[in-house]
């Protein structure tokens, strides 16, 4: 599992900007080297409404990046347990069982990117 928080991480320069005069500011949650090669599988906004979680499950040959949009989740990647909030990214990386809980008083939105590393993408349900 890989978590990055949000406010943790600093406003930089676009790379396309003049860092002496930026236009546009970014916090950089993942590089390439944060995630392995392979081909995306999906892309999703989804949400969670006010207290559900979503079933645990992993995936065959496909890891998950995901974003919080708004509102607070526990996140549990294996035996790992964390809180994430608006901004803040995880990755389950492939055969990782993972579930999210809504833990806060509004919908939770998320982001979700699947990139799968062989052939497979199946998800299993635990």
């Amino acid at each position: 599992m890989k978590i990055v928080h949000f406010s943790d991480l600093n406003f930089i320069p676009a790379s396309h900007e003049d860092v002496k005069n930026p236009g546009a500011l970014k916090k950089v949650l993942l590089k390439r080297d944060d995630i392995p090669s392979g081909r995306i599988q999906m892309i999703n906004w989804a949400k969670i409404p006010v207290g559900k979680k979503f079933e645990s499950h992993y995936h065959e040959q496909m890891l998950e990046v995901f974003i919080i949009i708004n509102g607070k989740v526990k996140a549990r990647i294996d035996e790992e347990e964390t809180i994430l909030e608006k901004g803040d990214m995880a990755i389950a990386m492939e055969g990782q069982v993972h579930t999210f809980e809504n833990i806060c008083s509004e919908d939770v939105n998320y982001f979700a990117m699947g990139i799968v590393t062989g052939e497979g993408g199946k998800t299993v349900n635990v």
